[in-house]
Protein backbone atom coordinates (compact mmCIF):
# COMPACT_ATOMS: atom_id res chain seq x y z
CA UNK A 1 0.00 0.00 0.00
CA UNK A 2 2.83 2.80 1.04
CA UNK A 3 4.60 1.62 -2.28
CA UNK A 4 1.58 2.58 -3.95
CA UNK A 5 1.20 5.67 -2.59
CA UNK A 6 4.89 6.58 -3.13
CA UNK A 7 4.56 6.02 -7.07
CA UNK A 8 1.87 7.97 -7.30
CA UNK A 9 3.05 10.96 -5.27
CA UNK A 10 6.22 11.32 -7.41
CA UNK A 11 4.45 10.81 -10.70
CA UNK A 12 2.00 13.71 -9.19
CA UNK A 13 4.60 15.84 -8.55
CA UNK A 14 7.06 15.48 -11.27
CA UNK A 15 3.79 17.04 -13.42
CA UNK A 16 2.00 19.31 -11.73
CA UNK A 17 3.74 21.79 -10.60
CA UNK A 18 2.39 24.97 -9.10
CA UNK A 19 3.91 28.46 -11.25
CA UNK A 20 0.83 30.77 -10.85
CA UNK A 21 3.01 31.97 -7.98
CA UNK A 22 6.25 33.88 -7.57
CA UNK A 23 9.17 32.44 -4.93
CA UNK A 24 9.65 34.56 -2.02
CA UNK A 25 13.24 33.05 -0.71
CA UNK A 26 13.01 33.49 3.44
CA UNK A 27 15.88 36.56 3.99
CA UNK A 28 17.42 34.28 6.20
CA UNK A 29 17.24 31.42 3.95
CA UNK A 30 21.07 29.57 3.95
CA UNK A 31 22.90 28.95 0.65
CA UNK A 32 23.43 25.51 1.39
CA UNK A 33 21.68 22.49 2.95
CA UNK A 34 22.60 18.83 4.24
CA UNK A 35 19.29 16.78 3.73
CA UNK A 36 19.12 15.02 7.35
CA UNK A 37 17.11 11.33 8.17
CA UNK A 38 14.11 12.37 8.92
CA UNK A 39 13.66 15.14 6.82
CA UNK A 40 10.85 16.02 4.02
CA UNK A 41 10.74 17.73 0.80
CA UNK A 42 8.02 20.16 2.91
CA UNK A 43 10.40 20.31 5.58
CA UNK A 44 13.39 21.86 3.13
CA UNK A 45 11.68 24.15 0.95
CA UNK A 46 9.96 25.61 4.29
CA UNK A 47 13.66 26.38 5.49
CA UNK A 48 14.06 28.27 1.95
CA UNK A 49 10.63 29.61 1.07
CA UNK A 50 7.67 31.74 2.93
CA UNK A 51 5.23 29.85 0.78
CA UNK A 52 6.42 26.29 1.27
CA UNK A 53 3.46 24.77 -0.93
CA UNK A 54 5.46 25.93 -3.82
CA UNK A 55 8.05 23.65 -3.66
CA UNK A 56 8.10 22.14 -7.04
CA UNK A 57 8.77 25.73 -8.72
CA UNK A 58 11.90 25.89 -6.61
CA UNK A 59 13.20 22.19 -7.28
CA UNK A 60 12.05 22.74 -10.97
CA UNK A 61 14.50 22.22 -13.98
CA UNK A 62 16.67 19.58 -11.89
CA UNK A 63 16.81 16.16 -13.07
CA UNK A 64 18.08 14.68 -10.39
CA UNK A 65 15.63 16.31 -7.69
CA UNK A 66 12.51 16.31 -10.26
CA UNK A 67 12.68 12.79 -8.57
CA UNK A 68 12.60 12.36 -4.63
CA UNK A 69 14.23 9.06 -5.05
CA UNK A 70 17.30 10.10 -5.90
CA UNK A 71 17.51 12.71 -2.64
CA UNK A 72 19.39 10.79 0.78
CA UNK A 73 20.31 11.86 4.09
CA UNK A 74 24.19 13.25 3.37
CA UNK A 75 23.20 14.78 0.48
CA UNK A 76 23.82 18.43 0.03
CA UNK A 77 21.73 21.02 -1.60
CA UNK A 78 22.85 24.40 -3.12
CA UNK A 79 20.63 27.66 -3.56
CA UNK A 80 21.40 28.96 -6.76
CA UNK A 81 20.00 31.64 -9.29
CA UNK A 82 19.26 30.84 -13.07
CA UNK A 83 19.48 33.67 -15.94
CA UNK A 84 16.47 35.50 -14.68
CA UNK A 85 17.03 35.59 -11.36
CA UNK A 86 14.74 33.29 -10.27
CA UNK A 87 15.63 30.49 -7.52
CA UNK A 88 16.13 27.32 -7.85
CA UNK A 89 17.62 23.88 -5.65
CA UNK A 90 20.38 21.63 -6.92
CA UNK A 91 22.44 19.12 -5.34
CA UNK A 92 25.93 20.10 -4.53
CA UNK A 93 28.69 18.24 -6.76
CA UNK A 94 31.04 16.19 -4.93
CA UNK A 95 34.63 17.26 -4.15
CA UNK A 96 37.57 15.51 -6.54
CA UNK A 97 40.17 14.02 -4.07
CA UNK A 98 43.14 12.83 -5.33
CA UNK A 99 43.96 10.39 -2.70
CA UNK A 100 41.38 7.48 -2.59
CA UNK A 101 38.25 7.57 -0.25
CA UNK A 102 35.33 5.54 0.66
CA UNK A 103 32.06 7.09 0.07
CA UNK A 104 29.90 7.88 3.05
CA UNK A 105 26.65 6.46 3.12
CA UNK A 106 24.09 6.49 6.04
CA UNK A 107 22.73 3.09 7.08
CA UNK A 108 19.41 1.90 6.20
CA UNK A 109 19.15 5.59 4.52
CA UNK A 110 15.68 6.05 2.28
CA UNK A 111 15.06 8.71 -0.19
CA UNK A 112 12.98 11.75 1.55
CA UNK A 113 9.06 11.79 0.47
CA UNK A 114 7.05 14.88 0.46
CA UNK A 115 5.38 14.60 3.51
CA UNK A 116 5.54 11.44 6.46
CA UNK A 117 3.10 9.42 4.93
CA UNK A 118 2.79 7.24 8.07
CA UNK A 119 0.61 10.42 8.79
CA UNK A 120 -1.58 10.14 5.66
CA UNK A 121 -1.47 6.57 5.10
CA UNK A 122 -4.11 5.04 7.47
CA UNK A 123 -6.53 8.12 6.14
CA UNK A 124 -6.14 7.40 2.59
CA UNK A 125 -9.06 4.43 2.50
CA UNK A 126 -10.54 3.92 5.75
CA UNK A 127 -11.33 7.64 7.35
CA UNK A 128 -14.44 9.16 6.85
CA UNK A 129 -17.71 10.57 8.08
CA UNK A 130 -21.11 8.70 7.49
CA UNK A 131 -24.24 10.60 6.47
CA UNK A 132 -27.29 9.15 7.78
CA UNK A 133 -28.08 7.95 4.28
CA UNK A 134 -25.06 6.15 4.07
CA UNK A 135 -26.21 4.34 7.73
CA UNK A 136 -29.91 3.82 6.46
CA UNK A 137 -28.38 2.48 2.98
CA UNK A 138 -25.09 0.46 3.19
CA UNK A 139 -24.56 -3.32 4.16
CA UNK A 140 -24.28 -3.98 7.92
CA UNK A 141 -23.28 -6.99 10.19
CA UNK A 142 -25.44 -9.82 10.68
CA UNK A 143 -23.99 -12.25 12.70
CA UNK A 144 -20.25 -14.73 12.55
CA UNK A 145 -19.78 -18.45 11.84
CA UNK A 146 -19.51 -19.03 15.72
CA UNK A 147 -22.28 -17.61 18.29
CA UNK A 148 -20.20 -14.87 19.45
CA UNK A 149 -21.74 -11.45 20.54
CA UNK A 150 -17.84 -10.05 18.85
CA UNK A 151 -15.53 -11.57 16.72
CA UNK A 152 -11.96 -11.50 15.91
CA UNK A 153 -9.51 -11.72 13.25
CA UNK A 154 -10.09 -14.76 10.89
CA UNK A 155 -14.01 -14.93 11.72
CA UNK A 156 -16.68 -15.22 8.77
CA UNK A 157 -18.97 -12.70 9.11
CA UNK A 158 -22.54 -12.68 7.43
CA UNK A 159 -23.39 -9.54 6.21
CA UNK A 160 -26.93 -8.59 5.04
CA UNK A 161 -26.34 -6.67 1.29
CA UNK A 162 -24.70 -7.62 -1.81
CA UNK A 163 -21.40 -7.79 -1.40
CA UNK A 164 -18.71 -8.55 -4.09
CA UNK A 165 -16.34 -11.46 -3.84
CA UNK A 166 -12.35 -10.01 -3.55
CA UNK A 167 -13.39 -6.86 -2.65
CA UNK A 168 -12.01 -5.19 0.10
CA UNK A 169 -14.06 -3.92 2.80
CA UNK A 170 -13.71 -1.10 5.72
CA UNK A 171 -16.17 -2.09 9.06
CA UNK A 172 -17.51 0.95 10.57
CA UNK A 173 -19.21 1.66 14.16
CA UNK A 174 -21.52 4.51 14.26
CA UNK A 175 -20.20 6.97 16.26
CA UNK A 176 -21.46 9.70 18.31
CA UNK A 177 -23.29 12.99 15.99
CA UNK A 178 -20.89 15.46 14.61
CA UNK A 179 -22.24 19.04 14.72
CA UNK A 180 -21.20 22.21 13.38
CA UNK A 181 -19.99 24.17 16.69
CA UNK A 182 -20.91 27.11 15.11
CA UNK A 183 -24.30 26.70 13.40
CA UNK A 184 -24.88 23.52 15.42
CA UNK A 185 -26.23 22.21 11.92
CA UNK A 186 -25.86 18.44 11.58
CA UNK A 187 -22.21 16.92 9.73
CA UNK A 188 -22.58 13.19 10.09
CA UNK A 189 -21.73 11.02 12.65
CA UNK A 190 -18.63 9.45 14.07
CA UNK A 191 -17.20 6.85 11.59
CA UNK A 192 -15.11 4.47 13.99
CA UNK A 193 -13.34 2.16 12.17
CA UNK A 194 -13.36 -1.66 13.87
CA UNK A 195 -11.98 -3.72 10.89
CA UNK A 196 -11.50 -4.67 7.52
CA UNK A 197 -12.89 -7.69 5.62
CA UNK A 198 -13.07 -9.45 1.97
CA UNK A 199 -16.07 -10.43 0.55
CA UNK A 200 -15.96 -14.34 -0.19
CA UNK A 201 -19.39 -14.94 -1.36
CA UNK A 202 -22.12 -12.66 -2.38
CA UNK A 203 -25.61 -13.02 -1.29
CA UNK A 204 -28.96 -12.05 -2.55
CA UNK A 205 -31.13 -9.87 -0.54
CA UNK A 206 -34.38 -10.99 -2.27
CA UNK A 207 -34.24 -14.90 -0.98
CA UNK A 208 -32.81 -13.32 2.15
CA UNK A 209 -29.44 -14.97 1.66
CA UNK A 210 -26.60 -12.99 3.40
CA UNK A 211 -23.57 -12.06 2.02
CA UNK A 212 -20.24 -13.61 3.20
CA UNK A 213 -16.85 -11.39 4.30
CA UNK A 214 -13.26 -12.79 6.32
CA UNK A 215 -12.57 -10.68 8.88
CA UNK A 216 -8.89 -10.09 8.04
CA UNK A 217 -7.72 -7.95 10.78
CA UNK A 218 -9.81 -6.04 14.33
CA UNK A 219 -9.33 -3.10 15.66
CA UNK A 220 -11.82 -3.28 18.15
CA UNK A 221 -14.89 -5.75 18.98
CA UNK A 222 -16.70 -6.12 15.90
CA UNK A 223 -20.58 -6.62 16.30
CA UNK A 224 -23.94 -6.91 14.85
CA UNK A 225 -25.17 -4.02 12.93
CA UNK A 226 -21.56 -2.55 12.44
CA UNK A 227 -21.63 -1.09 8.93
CA UNK A 228 -19.63 -2.08 6.07
CA UNK A 229 -18.22 -0.10 3.22
CA UNK A 230 -16.50 -0.78 0.09
CA UNK A 231 -12.61 0.41 0.19
CA UNK A 232 -10.92 0.78 -3.25
CA UNK A 233 -7.37 0.67 -1.85
CA UNK A 234 -4.67 2.27 -3.80
CA UNK A 235 -7.13 3.65 -6.19
CA UNK A 236 -7.91 6.53 -3.27
CA UNK A 237 -4.91 8.88 -4.49
CA UNK A 238 -6.33 11.63 -7.10
CA UNK A 239 -4.12 14.93 -7.16
CA UNK A 240 -4.28 16.18 -3.95
CA UNK A 241 -0.81 16.34 -3.46
CA UNK A 242 -0.28 19.40 -5.89
CA UNK A 243 -0.37 21.65 -3.28
CA UNK A 244 -1.94 25.22 -4.28
CA UNK A 245 -3.02 28.26 -1.93
CA UNK A 246 -6.79 29.77 -2.18
CA UNK A 247 -6.23 33.51 -2.31
CA UNK A 248 -10.07 34.00 -3.58
CA UNK A 249 -12.17 32.22 -1.62
CA UNK A 250 -14.02 32.80 1.07
CA UNK A 251 -13.84 31.07 3.89
CA UNK A 252 -13.68 30.04 7.27
CA UNK A 253 -13.63 27.18 9.15
CA UNK A 254 -13.21 25.57 11.90
CA UNK A 255 -11.69 22.39 13.59
CA UNK A 256 -14.29 20.06 14.61
CA UNK A 257 -11.50 17.66 16.43
CA UNK A 258 -7.93 15.95 15.99
CA UNK A 259 -7.10 12.55 15.82
CA UNK A 260 -5.96 12.26 19.19
CA UNK A 261 -8.98 13.84 20.46
CA UNK A 262 -7.16 16.23 22.18
CA UNK A 263 -8.04 20.45 22.03
CA UNK A 264 -4.05 21.20 21.44
CA UNK A 265 -2.06 19.40 19.11
CA UNK A 266 0.67 20.58 16.70
CA UNK A 267 2.65 20.04 13.38
CA UNK A 268 1.41 16.86 11.19
CA UNK A 269 -1.68 16.11 13.69
CA UNK A 270 -5.03 15.45 11.49
CA UNK A 271 -7.77 17.02 11.88
CA UNK A 272 -11.64 17.20 10.91
CA UNK A 273 -12.77 20.68 9.38
CA UNK A 274 -16.13 21.62 9.51
CA UNK A 275 -16.76 22.56 5.83
CA UNK A 276 -16.25 20.60 2.76
CA UNK A 277 -17.38 19.70 -1.10
CA UNK A 278 -20.51 22.08 -0.10
CA UNK A 279 -18.13 24.72 0.23
CA UNK A 280 -16.12 24.44 -2.71
CA UNK A 281 -12.89 22.79 -0.88
CA UNK A 282 -10.48 20.72 -3.06
CA UNK A 283 -8.11 17.96 -2.15
CA UNK A 284 -4.20 19.45 -1.87
CA UNK A 285 -5.81 23.01 -1.10
CA UNK A 286 -3.58 25.13 1.73
CA UNK A 287 -5.60 27.18 4.70
CA UNK A 288 -4.01 29.27 6.74
CA UNK A 289 -5.01 28.56 10.74
CA UNK A 290 -5.71 31.94 12.53
CA UNK A 291 -6.43 32.65 16.14
CA UNK A 292 -8.14 35.54 17.36
CA UNK A 293 -6.49 37.71 20.10
CA UNK A 294 -8.43 38.27 22.67
CA UNK A 295 -10.12 41.20 23.19
CA UNK A 296 -10.01 43.88 25.58
CA UNK A 297 -11.64 46.39 27.59
CA UNK A 298 -10.23 49.49 28.84
CA UNK A 299 -11.75 50.25 31.94
CA UNK A 300 -10.67 52.94 35.33
CA UNK A 301 -8.10 50.83 36.07
CA UNK A 302 -6.57 50.32 32.84
CA UNK A 303 -7.14 48.00 30.46
CA UNK A 304 -8.24 44.38 31.30
CA UNK A 305 -8.92 40.97 28.69
CA UNK A 306 -12.64 40.72 28.45
CA UNK A 307 -12.94 37.75 30.20
CA UNK A 308 -10.90 38.93 33.30
CA UNK A 309 -13.11 42.14 33.72
CA UNK A 310 -14.77 41.81 36.72
CA UNK A 311 -17.89 40.90 37.46
CA UNK A 312 -19.77 44.23 38.32
CA UNK A 313 -18.40 45.39 35.33
CA UNK A 314 -19.74 43.05 32.76
CA UNK A 315 -23.27 43.24 35.38
CA UNK A 316 -23.47 46.84 34.91
CA UNK A 317 -21.87 47.72 31.48
CA UNK A 318 -22.47 44.86 29.42
CA UNK A 319 -23.26 47.88 25.89
CA UNK A 320 -20.23 49.94 26.52
CA UNK A 321 -19.00 49.00 23.11
CA UNK A 322 -17.04 52.09 22.85
CA UNK A 323 -14.47 50.77 25.90
CA UNK A 324 -14.36 47.03 23.92
CA UNK A 325 -11.10 46.65 21.41
CA UNK A 326 -11.32 44.12 18.83
CA UNK A 327 -8.18 42.38 18.38
CA UNK A 328 -7.27 41.04 15.13
CA UNK A 329 -6.62 37.56 14.24
CA UNK A 330 -2.96 36.07 13.88
CA UNK A 331 -1.89 34.07 11.38
CA UNK A 332 0.09 30.87 13.50
CA UNK A 333 0.38 27.99 10.60
CA UNK A 334 -1.14 26.32 7.70
CA UNK A 335 -2.57 22.99 7.04
CA UNK A 336 -3.79 21.17 3.84
CA UNK A 337 -6.97 19.69 3.08
CA UNK A 338 -6.03 15.79 1.90
CA UNK A 339 -9.65 14.26 1.96
CA UNK A 340 -13.06 16.01 1.01
CA UNK A 341 -16.62 14.67 2.13
CA UNK A 342 -19.74 16.64 1.49
CA UNK A 343 -20.55 18.55 4.55
CA UNK A 344 -17.00 18.15 6.38
CA UNK A 345 -13.27 17.09 5.11
CA UNK A 346 -9.78 15.81 6.65
CA UNK A 347 -6.34 18.36 6.94
CA UNK A 348 -3.21 17.71 7.93
CA UNK A 349 -1.20 20.47 9.77
CA UNK A 350 1.90 21.47 7.95
CA UNK A 351 3.46 24.03 10.17
CA UNK A 352 2.59 26.09 13.19
CA UNK A 353 4.36 28.46 15.34
CA UNK A 354 2.81 27.52 18.51
CA UNK A 355 0.32 24.49 19.73
CA UNK A 356 -2.69 24.76 17.37
CA UNK A 357 -6.13 24.46 19.38
CA UNK A 358 -9.65 23.06 18.30
CA UNK A 359 -11.54 27.13 18.60
CA UNK A 360 -8.83 28.41 15.93
CA UNK A 361 -9.70 29.34 12.62
CA UNK A 362 -9.43 27.82 8.93
CA UNK A 363 -9.63 30.57 5.89
CA UNK A 364 -7.66 31.58 2.82
CA UNK A 365 -3.98 32.27 3.53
Amino acid sequence: MYKKILITIFCLFTSLLVLADELQIKDDAPKTYVVKKGDTLWDISGIFLNEPWLWPKLWRMNPEINNPHLIYPGDELRLVYDENGQPMLVKGKPELKWSPKGRKTLKDSNPITILPLEHLAPYLNYSTVLSQAEIDTSPYILGGDEKYKSNMEGAKLYIKGELKAGQNYAIYHKGDEILDPESKEHLGYYAILVGTAKGIRTGNLENKEPSTAFLESSKREVRAGDIVVEVNEGQLLPSFYAMQTVKDKELQARMISSYNLTREFGKFEVVLLNKGANHQLNMGEVYAINRQSPDVIETADGPVYKEDASFWYRLTRPNDSDKHISMPMENIGHLMVFKVMEKTSYAIVLSTTKSVRIEDYVSAP
